[in-house]
């Protein structure tokens, strides 16, 4: 073969190769578009099923997708376990979202969700910052990131305080009513009766940290220390944790307070939306 007509042919099987390379590319990309537009319609049916959609001409009216595809996805997810299907009952979600339910709520667990928000307010106000649950009868330290100020907030990390004078532990409360918060009291009364309100003067401060949906500490669990404190709600919005945010209180006049105010609010509904909070 004469060498210019041996190059043409080189060439040309090139060309012709990559003419193929070009068309298996493009038959993946496809197929892995197709493939994502079936997750996601898949999902969709999770999320018809899940508000209450229990028959295939629903879940067909709800996503706009005619019967035979629908019941393609929805035997597919039954068949891995996250649908159900009876002939009385139609479908319900399945056993294996529980299973993935149990092992989110594991892994989403509340320090370490709230741990980065916690170490940012504190950088940002330069003030202590503590994350507190219910533990029995007293309020549990199970976070802290320490302050830039000079004076440092005496608490650490396990210890346990009661509830009525601090603030993470009036947060913790704001949803009680006031049975709840009458026991609270006059249990902690018993032991610590020297307290700056008596009942009457506690229960309406709570009734306005609860309208206000923070809480303070004046001065009441410790001499010259004041925090502001806010609460951290779950999915079902029941109050699961609390944030407060504490200083010597000659950096906490009344203007600062107002401002930390805003702060420790808008950081725990960004920790409980994270928690599945819808509020």
């Amino acid at each position: 073969m004469p060498e210019l007509a041996r190059v043409k042919a080189v060439e040309n099987m090139a060309l012709v190769a990559d003419v193929e390379d070009m068309a298996e590319v493009g038959a993946e990309k496809e197929k892995g578009i197709a493939g994502a537009l079936t997750l996601m319609r898949g999902l969709d049916v999770l999320g018809r099923v899940a508000k209450g959609d229990n028959t295939l001409p629903k879940i067909s009216r709800s996503l706009g997708l005619n019967k035979s595809t629908v019941h393609r996805l929805a035997s597919t997810l039954v068949d891995y376990g996250f649908l159900s299907f009876t002939q009385r009952e139609g479908y319900a979600l399945g056993t294996r979202l529980l299973e993935l339910g149990h092992a989110a709520s594991q892994q989403i667990t509340l320090t370490r969700v709230s741990h980065d928000h916690l170490v940012r307010l504190a950088a940002d106000t330069g003030d202590t910052v503590n994350l507190g649950v219910l533990d029995g009868h007293q309020v549990h330290y199970i976070d802290k990131i320490p302050g830039t100020r000079r004076i440092e907030v005496r608490c650490v990390i396990g210890e346990r305080q009661y509830l009525r004078p601090t603030g993470l532990g009036k947060a913790l409360l704001l949803d009680a009513d006031e049975d709840k918060l009458r026991e609270v009291y006059n249990r902690e009364a018993r032991e610590f009766p020297n307290y700056r309100y008596d009942l009457k003067g506690w229960l309406d401060i709570m009734k306005t940290y609860r309208e206000g949906g923070y809480a303070l500490d004046m001065d009441e669990n410790e001499d010259r220390i004041r925090c502001v404190s806010a609460p951290i709600r779950d999915l079902s919005g029941k109050i699961v944790a609390a944030v407060s945010i504490s200083s010597a209180a000659q950096y906490m006049d009344d203007g600062r307070l107002e401002t930390l105010k805003g702060y420790v609010k808008e950081v725990t509904l960004t920790i409980s939306r994270e928690l599945g909070y819808k509020g």
